[in-house]
C-alpha cells in the first residue's frame, strides 16, 4: 500500500542515532544514507519498500510535526514492542504510553507510544496473541 513514510528532522545526526538502533532492533536494515543531503531510509530485509525515511526538509524551513500524525511499526512479539519502548526512552524519546494491551483496538493489540527528539509520535506495537 504504501511506498514510503518520510518524518521531518531538525538535527539529522541526532535523529539517526535515535531512529537506527530503535529499526534495527525491530529487524529493519539501513538501505540508504546520505549526509550531503541530509536523510536515510530503512526498510525490511526481504523487501525493497516500503521505506521509512528521515529528512531535514527540501524546502529549508524548520521541521514541525503534524497534529493527529503517527507511524506505527509493526513488532513481530511484545517483547520486541517492549525492547523497542525501551530503546527509544532511552534515546531520549518522549512516552505517550507505555506498553501494553489495548482491548479498544482488538483482543491482541498490544502498543507502545512515544515522541521523537523532533516531537514526532510513533507506535510500536504487534497484532497477535501471545
Amino acid at each position: 500500500m504504501f511506498s514510503h513514510v518520510t518524518v521531518g528532522v531538525s538535527d539529522f545526526e541526532r535523529a539517526f542515532a535515535f531512529y537506527d538502533p530503535i529499526l534495527s532492533l525491530l529487524g529493519f536494515e539501513l538501505k540508504f544514507r546520505e549526509d550531503d543531503q541530509p536523510w536515510a531510509g530503512w526498510k525490511a530485509p526481504d523487501a525493497d519498500r516500503p521505506l521509512f525515511v528521515i529528512n531535514t526538509p527540501l524546502d529549508g524551513k524548520a521541521a514541525t510535526v503534524g497534529n493527529g500524525s503517527m507511524t506505527a511499526f509493526l513488532a513481530s512479539s511484545r517483547s520486541q514492542v517492549d525492547a523497542a519502548y525501551n530503546a527509544a526512552i532511552a534515546a531520549g524519546a518522549v512516552s505517550e504510553g507505555e506498553p501494553g494491551l489495548r482491548p479498544e483496538y482488538h483482543a491482541h493489540y498490544y502498543g507502545a507510544y512515544f515522541r521523537d527528539p523532533d516531537g514526532n509520535k510513533l507506535c510500536v506495537c504487534t497484532h497477535g496473541s501471545e
